[in-house]
Formats: C-alpha cells, sequence, structure tokens
C-alpha cells in the first residue's frame, strides 16, 4: 500500500467516523492543516478536525515547551522507586538495568519522533492513531487502546493516591499532637479539586505553565533527597548493601521499579503534536532537540537518587516498593522537619501540575467522541464538563482501589510494552526496512526483548503478590 494511500486510509476523522467521508468544518481556521498533500481530490481543502481537539488545537509549541512537557511527564513519583530496586539488584547489576533501561528508552523515544510524520501528508499526534496506522484498525485498537487509556487515567488515579497520601503525611508532620485534621478521603477530594481545576486549560500546549512549575517541583524534591544524606555527612556504619532475598520475583520486582520509572512515552507524539512543522522545519528537528535536553536532566536526577540514597540507607530502603510516603518517612526521622515540609510540598505540586498533561489524552478521545457524534467543536461548557467527569472518576478509582502503588510493578508490565515492544514493532510496519537488514533486526530483537519482559514482570508480581499477599483495602483508603 503506498504511503498517500495509508495517509488516507489512517486519517484522523475516517476512523473515528468508521471509515465515512470526512465531515468539514464549516468555518475555515485561519492556519488549515490539509489532512493530505494529493492533489488529485481536492482533499488539501479539507479542514481536519485536529483543530478542534485539545491535544493539536495548537501547533505554536517551540523547543522550550517541548522540553518541559518532557520533563514533567518523565520526571516523576517513581523516580524515588529507584533506590528501592537497586537494594534488591545490589550496586552493580542496578546501575546496569538502569543504565541500559535509559538508553533503551531514549532509543525508543527516538523511533515515535520519526515515526511521527512518516507517513507522507499525515501527522500522527496521538499514541493510538499510529498503533492503528501501523497494526491495522482491529489489532491496532485492541493493542493500543487499553495501554494507553490506562496510562492517562490510570497515571491520575495513581496521583491522586499519593498526592492525596503526601497531602495527609504533611498535615501530620505540622500537627502537634500527631493529629490529623482531615481522613485520607478528604485528602483525595482536595487533590482532586485542585487537579481537574488546573485540568481546564484548553489545551496541550497551555499547559506550558503547568509544565514548567512542575519540572521545576519534580528538579527541587529529586534534588533534595539526595543532597540530604550528603549534607548530613550520614555515617554508614549500621549501613549494608548486601542483597538479602536473590528469588526470581524480587529481582524481576526490582526490574519493574527500574522500569516503571522510564515514563512518558505514550505522551511523546501528543507532545509533538503541539509544535510547527513544515518541510524545511519538520517538527522532528525541534523535538529530538528537546528530547535530548529534557534526557540529560533527567538522567541526571535518576543516577544521583539511585546511587546517593540508596548509598545512604542501603538495607533500610524498603525493597517491595509501595507507597512513597515509605520513602519519604526516612526523611522525616534523620533531618529536621523543614527539609520534610520542602519535599513533601514540593512533591504535591508536581503530582497536581502532572495530572493535568497525563489527563490529556483521555480529554482527547473524550472530545473526539462528541465531535464524531454533534460534527461540531465542544463548547467552553461541554469541555469543562468532561474534565470534571474525568477527573471524577480518577477520584473514584483512587478512593476504591488504593492499594494500586503496591500493585505498581504489575500495572508497569502493561505499559512497559507502550515504552520499549510497540515502538519497534510500529518502525518495521511503516518505514518497512529491508528484511534482516541492521534496522529490522534491531528492532525485532528490542521489541521481542520488551514483549518477553513484561510477560516475566507479569509472572515476577504474580508470583510475589501470591508470596506476600495482597491487603486490597476497597473503599478504605
Amino acid at each position: 500500500m503506498s504511503k498517500k494511500a495509508v495517509a488516507k486510509l489512517f486519517d484522523l476523522e475516517s476512523q473515528e467516523s468508521g471509515g465515512s467521508p470526512l465531515f468539514v468544518s464549516q468555518t475555515h481556521s485561519k492556519d488549515p492543516q490539509p489532512v493530505s498533500d494529493d492533489n488529485d481530490g481536492g482533499d488539501s481543502e479539507r479542514i481536519p478536525v485536529e483543530e478542534w481537539l485539545p491535544i493539536t488545537e495548537s501547533r505554536k509549541g517551540n523547543v522550550y515547551t517541548a522540553t518541559f512537557h518532557l520533563i514533567c511527564s518523565g520526571l516523576g513519583f517513581q523516580v524515588l522507586f529507584l533506590p528501592a530496586a537497586f537494594s534488591a539488584l545490589g550496586w552493580v547489576w542496578g546501575m546496569i538495568v538502569l543504565t541500559v533501561g535509559f538508553a533503551w528508552k531514549l532509543y525508543t523515544i527516538w523511533l515515535l519522533v520519526n515515526l511521527h510524520e512518516a507517513v507522507n501528508g499525515t501527522r500522527f499526534s496521538r499514541y493510538l492513531r499510529l498503533a492503528i496506522a501501523s497494526f491495522g484498525v482491529k489489532l491496532g485498537k485492541l493493542l493500543g487502546i487499553f495501554p494507553v487509556m490506562y496510562l492517562s487515567g490510570g497515571a491520575c488515579s495513581i496521583l491522586v493516591i499519593t498526592g492525596g497520601k503526601t497531602i495527609n503525611q504533611l498535615l501530620h508532620i505540622m500537627s502537634e499532637d500527631d493529629t490529623v485534621p482531615l481522613t485520607t478521603v478528604q485528602c483525595f477530594l482536595i487533590f482532586s479539586i485542585l487537579a481537574v481545576g488546573m485540568s481546564q486549560f484548553p489545551n496541550m500546549n497551555s499547559l506550558f505553565g503547568l509544565s514548567l512549575v512542575g519540572s521545576v517541583m519534580a528538579l527541587a524534591y529529586s534534588t533534595a533527597v539526595w543532597t540530604l544524606p550528603l549534607a548530613s555527612e550520614r555515617s554508614q556504619k549500621n549501613v549494608s548493601y548486601a542483597t538479602k532475598d536473590t528469588s526470581f520475583d524480587n529481582i524481576f520486582n526490582a526490574v519493574g521499579l527500574i522500569a516503571i520509572a522510564f515514563r512518558g512515552n505514550n505522551l511523546v507524539l501528543e507532545i509533538q503534536g503541539t509544535l510547527p512543522s513544515d518541510s524545511k522545519n519538520p517538527s522532528s528537528k525541534t523535538m529530538w532537540r528537546a528530547v535530548v535536553i529534557s534526557n540529560a536532566i533527567i538522567a541526571v536526577c535518576m543516577f544521583l537518587v539511585a546511587i546517593v540514597v540508596y548509598w545512604a540507607y542501603g538495607d533500610k530502603i524498603p525493597a517491595g516498593g509501595g507507597p512513597i510516603s515509605n520513602y519519604l518517612k526516612l526523611y522525616e526521622q534523620d533531618y529536621p522537619k523543614r527539609a520534610a515540609y520542602f519535599i513533601d510540598i514540593t512533591f504535591i505540586l508536581n503530582c497536581l501540575c502532572a495530572y493535568p498533561i497525563n489527563l490529556m489524552p483521555s480529554c482527547d478521545n473524550a472530545e473526539m467522541v462528541y465531535i464524531t457524534n454533534t460534527q461540531k467543536p465542544c463548547s467552553f461548557f461541554v469541555r469543562m464538563m468532561l474534565r470534571v467527569l474525568l477527573g471524577l472518576v480518577c477520584f473514584f478509582v483512587a478512593v476504591g482501589f488504593s492499594f494500586l502503588p503496591y500493585l505498581a510493578v504489575l500495572i508497569g508490565a502493561v505499559g512497559l510494552l507502550v515504552t520499549s515492544t510497540y515502538p519497534c514493532f510500529m518502525w518495521i510496519s511503516i518505514k518497512q526496512p529491508q528484511w534482516k537488514s541492521l534496522m529490522w533486526l534491531l528492532n525485532v530483537l528490542v521489541g521481542s526483548l520488551g514483549a518477553s519482559l513484561s510477560i516475566l514482570l507479569v509472572v515476577a508480581s504474580a508470583l510475589r503478590l501470591a508470596d506476600k499477599g495482597l491487603h486490597a483495602n476497597f473503599f478504605k483508603p
């Protein structure tokens, strides 16, 4: 099938309308984006529905906006799991797995950036669209919808849990009589109200201010986490670095903790969709500069947190993962309260700022359903209500399944496919490299390893749950 045919077949509007003819806006925009650059059917006069959807409504981004979007979406609370992974793997294997994982993530991001405009005349500004173009309509939706929507809505639910519990923990630290004036559910509700309010920005590009604040906050608490042990000159006499549990499930649980730290690939295409693009300056050039800058910063934070915190605490770090509060409590015990205040406050602000950018794919999908049925853009009121509804869903999931952080590795195995596996097979499907060429062999190998690792993580997590058990406190956070 020719690239022009693929561009027509996998056009955004025709996918949502089940292959029916494209519907056209009655009001031409100031900056029309043609569906295809064909000159044989008049497609160049059609105004695409992307201009009505929040991810692609504004294409006025630049290297700075993309950089902060990438940092905010790629550097989050998962970085605090890295010392726990080291406590299970040890120094040597911890460094090897972390380095390989980071290089793996960077490679698959490079694939996605270059696949964004791989088909002539079409920009794949949504991960799900690229999955459909690569694997076909049925298989693409089957493979893509659940993990992509989970990584959007599920990430927001976990942000509600971690952010809400950190609010509760902060109030506990501030209380002089060890009483907390608010229940955990009330803290979840406060976090959700603030987060949904911050999600009312009209489009992805307009979230730049939040991404900037969120990035600064992530850098702030990450820096505090690794500088405090160095500044305090902690004694290492009682710290052990010996790995006590070398069982299959414990080792792969640690590998899973590192794997889930490399998040954000599901938003790479969406962030690139906010950038302008033309034949002289394709969006891939700007996006790759942003990727290099952002991932250099993320790498520094990840490696310093993993190395320094493990050096400071060793086997005192809870190796099984779990709530972030398990790690932050170490800092409550060893440092002044003002240090705990700073870490908790910056952590909460980072979670609040990360919420809207993670929710955006779900918002975009909800608005697509509305636009498909009404063939008109969402009004301000409709857009607001859709986001409130999605926020309520995330809140109720957080309240009902507040034990989700204990399932981080099991759930992260699903997201690992999006990060490490799908981009490799997408490249083979769309770019069609010569059979058994270097790029073909590399992508088959990397993609197969990613799929195998995902299966092993599911097995290891299931074995760990069978051994340790799970206190599933449904609707009792």
